[in-house]
């Protein structure tokens, strides 16, 4: 970013910060004159190329399959345009419109890099759509994740030439009266235009941003809420000693036992049994660094492998200023396909352990704790059910981990044989966040419970003003009763990460920074 605060499209880094921010409408970003010079030598070449008679795949021949069937000069505007009707074939519900602005920046960011063909005025147009929020109306269903993500870039860019739908003030209107009402005129592309808008990895690029977003505030909230559970079953602190994990230095685990011993500092809890007769604890306590430190790795690997593809020209061909065009496979999604894949299975784990934390929870071993977190059972089930659910998440979770990189199946009459499934496994890693989130929420909800049972000992200044927040919001509970509402309660305090800028705040005030993550 610069000076300024205005990011700079094609020109500028764009991290996956500033993505999310310019979607917010946090910062602005400008398409100025370096950029807008870029683009305009490269579309003055791409016009000549489409003039002469050497075939140049995409400028004067058709696509896939068709690639050695020459198109005169007179037909390359109908070329274009056609690309996006025909490849504008997905299904099922629309995906969440911030990630359709994602994708919207994330495009307009690549093609002002000036290796696409692109003319001015298709870019000022897409960047009309973002600025007035005309965010079109994308299906999920449809990519292979190579051959660029086709059919839903076809989709987000139909309003370009009056066709599709866009959500516009709250409602879904068709493209074409959102350009009547503006008194626009349909884009007419030229050469390579259409090929140049549907070759990327966009639509799984912009899933991949929400996901490290996403990806970070859970690993922070596991973090936080395993180190609840810890003084919730009077675990040790011992296992997070820095020492320990110097001698098996990963930078996530690190992290991870940094921050518990934060959340652990000056705890009550922890003091009163500092002399008992316990020497271990499960896995589920005492393996917190290296278990949630392993995802953490994954999360890294992920944030860097998102931040190189959102910064890279991803079309074909690629057009370069001495005027020659390449044609090589940077639309294939196999470098983020696989981080994917890595991730989703980094967030079960996540998922698996919190839900084996809940269990033990519930078993009536520690100090005070009763059984199924409530001193009168038989009546009542407690929190048995609970469990359940958690269980049945965490099940889900490692049923969608089958890594969707390992599939792929040949389309484009074989021109295409090798594929990514990328799309397909940046939706499923949101599957898994999701579930997570929910295993997280319930365990915050059994751990604070069993902390209760420790009153009038308290934790340290973090976890104390989380618990107390809690409080607030959800009441302990002595009988059976309604627990759902509760507990989607609890996953609205993860989802508005309140427990997060609480534990910041109170943080602060003794030294200590959290979160740790940042995307």
């Amino acid at each position: 970013m610069n000076r300024a605060n205005i990011f700079r499209y094609g020109i500028d880094f764009l991290t996956i910060k500033d993505a999310i921010a310019i979607s917010r409408g946090e910062i602005k970003a400008v398409f100025d004159d370096e950029s807008r010079e870029r683009v305009r030598e490269s579309s003055a070449i791409v016009e000549k190329i489409a003039q002469g008679s050497k075939a140049v795949y995409g400028i004067n021949t058709g696509f896939g399959p068709l690639c050695t069937s020459m198109i005169s000069p007179a037909d390359t505007r109908k070329l274009q345009s056609n690309i996006l009707k025909s490849h504008a074939v997905g299904l099922g519900e629309p995906i969440n419109l911030e990630i359709s602005k994602l994708m919207l920046i994330l495009k307009i960011h690549a093609l002002a890099k000036g290796f696409s063909g692109i003319q001015e005025t298709t870019l000022d147009r897409m960047i009309w759509h973002l600025e007035n929020d005309a965010i079109p109306i994308i299906p999920k269903q449809g990519s292979v994740g190579a051959s660029g993500d086709l059919a839903p870039l076809s989709h987000l860019f139909l309003p370009l030439i009056g066709l599709g739908k866009v959500s516009y003030n709250g409602q879904v209107i068709e493209s074409a009266n959102l350009l009547k009402a503006h008194q626009l005129e349909a884009i007419k592309l030229n050469a390579k235009e259409g090929l140049a808008l549907i070759n990327g990895t966009q639509f799984m690029a912009a899933h991949g941003v929400k996901a490290v977003e996403r990806m970070g505030d859970l690993l922070d909230h596991a973090d936080l809420i395993a180190a609840m559970m810890i003084e919730g079953l009077k675990g040790s602190e011992k296992p997070f000693d820095e020492r320990l994990h110097q001698l098996r230095p990963f930078p996530g685990n690190i992290e991870v036992a940094s921050n518990i011993r934060s959340f652990l500092k000056d705890s009550e809890i922890v003091q009163s049994h500092l002399d008992c007769a316990k020497v271990q604890d499960p896995y589920s306590l005492r393996c917190v660094p290296q278990v949630h430190g392993a995802s953490r790795n994954a999360y890294k690997h992920l944030k860097e492998a998102i931040e190189i593809e959102i910064n890279s020209v991803t079309d074909n061909p690629v057009i370069f200023n001495d005027s020659t065009a390449i044609s090589g496979g940077n639309f294939h999604g196999q470098p983020i396909a696989l981080p994917f894949d890595y991730a989703c299975l980094a967030m079960s784990e996540i998922g698996n352990i919190s839900d084996r934390r809940v269990y033990l929870s519930l078993e009536g071993n520690t100090d005070g704790v009763p059984k199924l977190l409530m001193r009168e059972t038989g009546i009542n089930s407690g929190f048995m059910i609970v469990q359940y659910t958690s269980a049945a998440l965490a099940s889900e979770n490692k049923g969608l981990c089958f890594p969707s990189s390992a599939d792929s199946i040949p389309t484009s009459l074989g021109q295409e044989d090798h594929v990514s499934m990328g799309s397909i496994g940046v939706r499923k890693l949101h599957q898994v966040m999701d579930n997570t989130e929910r295993i997280l929420a319930i365990e915050l909800f059994c751990a604070a419970q069993a902390m209760d049972y420790h009153a009038p000992l308290k934790s340290g200044k973090i976890i104390s003003a989380v618990h107390e927040h809690i409080r607030s919001k959800i009441p302990h509970l002595e009988e059976d009763q309604l627990m759902y509402q509760l507990m989607e309660e609890v996953v609205d305090m993860l989802q508005s990460r309140t427990l997060l800028n609480i534990a910041r705040k109170a943080g602060s005030a003794i030294g200590i920074t959290f979160p740790s993550t940042s995307f």
